[in-house]
């Protein structure tokens, strides 16, 4: 997984080279780490212009990375959502079948601007929801309005798909934690992705030039035709193993396991669009809601 671990923890997974974007921390640094534990694109008529994609909007946590999302029926005045992955729970990661829901956290992430400067810290009120379970991935609540964080800092959130991504589409992973923007393309989809104990599906798989690293985790996966979020960034094969913590394996529909070395992974987000009901509000019985429920 791609966080960055403290103590006798081990990095969950997410690698990445290819960068662009405002310098890297130094190597000295050593922030703390929760990493852990992809059809074809339509042709249109018109050429899409690709939409410019910087750090506004992104949020650094303390080992991994994240965004302030908006999802497409949130209204200005409901509380904010921040977005990374399971693995990144303060309290640890998940374990295979968890699923946590409207717990109380006061966690606090580092908002930043268009340049990766810091334009304020925001407060979590609770973990609306999380699990390492099919996704990577978890929801915070916000203390704070879309409008209040626009009003007081300029910043807009960034807007969630609700589609399913296709293959080829030209994709930024950006990380507020190293401050760090990776290009490259949406190769595939994954049947099922497995890493240790964990197993994700339907995982979006980059080509080769998104060389995600620890601290990358939970980093928005942005569509540069659209300017959405598709999916997050959780994990990557560093060492060429199969199916070990870090080292995630692809298994298709007739269990054939395939290893792709140095090969990263992100966990597809348009589902959660189908969870969310009036005021932001997590709703596991909503009809066509498909997120493991606890």
């Amino acid at each position: 997984m791609r966080r960055p671990l403290v103590g006798v923890l081990t990095t969950l997974l997410l690698g990445g080279a290819a960068v662009t974007g405002v310098g890297a921390a130094p190597a000295s640094a050593t922030p703390q780490t929760a990493d852990a534990p992809r059809g074809s694109a339509p042709q249109t008529e018109a050429k899409a212009k690709p939409k410019a994609v910087d750090f506004a909007g992104t949020v650094a946590l303390s080992n991994c990375s994240g965004s302030l999302i908006r999802l497409p029926n949130s209204a200005d005045n409901d509380p904010g959502l921040v977005l990374t992955n399971g693995h990144c729970l303060e309290t640890g990661m998940p374990g295979p079948g968890d699923v946590i829901v409207n717990k109380a956290s006061s966690r606090t992430f580092t908002l930043l601007n268009s340049t990766a400067g810091k334009a304020a810290t925001l407060r979590a009120s609770k973990i609306a929801y999380a699990t390492m379970t099919d996704t990577d991935v978890t929801l915070y609540q916000l203390t704070t309005s879309y409008a209040q964080i626009k009003k007081s800092y300029g910043i807009d959130a960034l807007k969630l798909s609700a589609d399913h991504p296709v293959t080829g589409t030209p994709i930024k992973v950006v990380s507020g934690y190293w401050k760090r923007i990776y290009s490259c393309n949406v190769d595939g989809f994954v049947h099922e992705l497995r890493e240790g104990d964990w197993t994700w599906k339907d995982s979006l798989r980059y080509t080769s030039s998104c060389n995600t690293i620890g601290g990358t985790s939970g980093s928005p996966v942005i569509d540069v035709n659209t300017g959405k979020v598709i999916a997050v960034n959780n994990t990557g094969n560093e060492n060429g193993e199969r199916c070990t913590m870090n080292n995630p394996c692809e298994v298709d529909e007739n269990g054939k396991v395939t290893v792709r070395r140095g090969i990263n992974y992100a966990e597809q987000t348009y589902g959660i669009a189908k969870c969310v009901t009036t005021g932001n509000r997590i709703d596991l019985s909503l009809p066509g809601c498909a997120l493991p429920k606890p």
